[in-house]
């Protein structure tokens, strides 16, 4: 995981999409975040201990979904070769929010990924603001065309976490509301049902839609569903 230190950031812009505005100050606590984005690997370790629903019988993840990249080999499931260090999607908000705490992790906040994406100098990408390239991110591939997670050590965020613009959508805990961001107004609660929102753009997102204050806005987040181009990370 790497180190976030706390302090005040500036959050969205008034200068994108209409969700992205107001730009405000938000006050964080340190904090941790995974480097990488969890992995089909990782995933199906998870998999075979939790099983596809919890207790409360929410489905985890999508395995009869054409698009899952994790699949029944004899009685354990298994990522699909090649595939193994990619980004896992076709993943419940719930699926996330219980490998997360598997992890003794959680899912971060929208401010905390945001921060963590962006820093304090109000960049629009996690390297800067030079426009995206291939060798920073994955964006305007096919569909389904992930790449590993490791794959563009050039598009690192300011603390060094990698894999934030493009490739995989990521959840995060926060339900999808209007800013500007207060964490005591009910859109951290942990219970699943309401819209989450989801950062960083996707695989086969456009470049203007990989932008670190992106908020998913356009796409298609059921949370009680996975998605072909939805993952996630943890925090602490």
């Amino acid at each position: 995981m790497v180190a976030v230190p706390a302090g005040t950031f500036v959050m969205g812009r008034d200068d994108g999409p209409h969700d992205e505005r107001p730009p405000h100050r938000v006050t964080l606590a340190a904090y941790s975040i995974d480097r990488y984005p969890v992995t089909n690997e990782d995933y199906a370790d998870f998999l075979n201990v939790a099983g596809t629903r919890n207790a409360e019988n929410e489905r985890l993840y999508d395995h009869d979904d054409p698009d899952a990249r994790i699949h029944r080999v004899g009685n354990r499931w298994v990522a699909d070769k090649g595939r193994e260090r990619h980004p896992v999607v076709e993943v419940t908000w719930a699926g996330a929010r219980d490998f997360c705490a598997w992890k003794g992790k959680r899912l971060p906040t929208e401010a905390e990924w945001e921060k963590a994406a962006r820093a304090t100098d109000g960049r629009r990408y996690p390297w800067g603001d030079r426009l995206p390239d291939p060798t920073r991110a994955r964006f305007d591939a096919r569909f389904n065309d992930t790449a590993p997670v490791n794959a563009f050590a050039a598009g690192a965020s300011p603390y060094g976490v990698q894999d934030m613009a493009g490739n995989a959508w990521e959840w995060v805990s926060s339900a999808y509301r209007p800013y500007p961001y207060d964490a005591a107004d009910g859109r951290e609660h942990p219970a699943a049902g309401p819209v989450r929102s989801t950062r960083g753009g996707g695989h086969d997102s456009p470049a203007g839609e990989i932008t670190a204050t992106q908020r998913g806005r356009m796409l298609s987040r059921n949370p009680a569903s996975g998605h072909h181009n939805i993952g996630f990370r943890c925090a602490k």
